[in-house]
């Protein structure tokens, strides 16, 4: 099982957030310096994490992205659904119904991961993490 590239940023990207300033926003430009990545792909990646209701877009000559929730809030599985989507990470293809035995456990795990995931909070990490503004 591998999280694209694009989770791996939006991660990274939202524990800076979630470190930083709640007042000041933050521009594409620093955030993709930071993870030496560039600034169109990264606003990609910030555009579905504004759709997800995860942050928000500040307008003006000191605008950028900070965040919408509270920070105590988001979960890594917020924003791996923002970027992956919700759908199953398993497809059963010799047996579509639910009675499919191997369906079954791969669904158990994949809901034990999602539990995890949903209760591991980006905030539990901020305090470990250097933010220059």
């Amino acid at each position: 099982m591998k999280y694209s590239k694009a989770t791996n940023y939006a991660l990274h990207t939202m524990l800076f957030l979630v470190a930083a300033s709640p007042d000041k926003p933050v521009g594409v430009q620093q955030l993709a310096e930071r993870q030496h990545v560039s600034p169109t792909y990264l606003s990609k990646i910030l555009t579905k994490l504004v759709k997800a209701g995860l942050i928000q877009s500040v307008s003006g000559a000191n605008g950028g992205y900070q965040l919408k929730q509270k920070k105590d809030d988001i979960s890594f599985l917020d924003v791996i659904h923002a970027i992956e989507g919700t759908a199953s990470l398993f497809d059963c293809t010799l047996n579509h119904s639910s009675e499919c035995l191997i369906q079954q456990v791969m669904v158990e795990a994949e809901n034990r991961m999602e539990d995890y995931l949903q209760n591991k909070k980006l905030s539990e990490l901020a305090a470990k993490v250097t933010v220059d503004l």
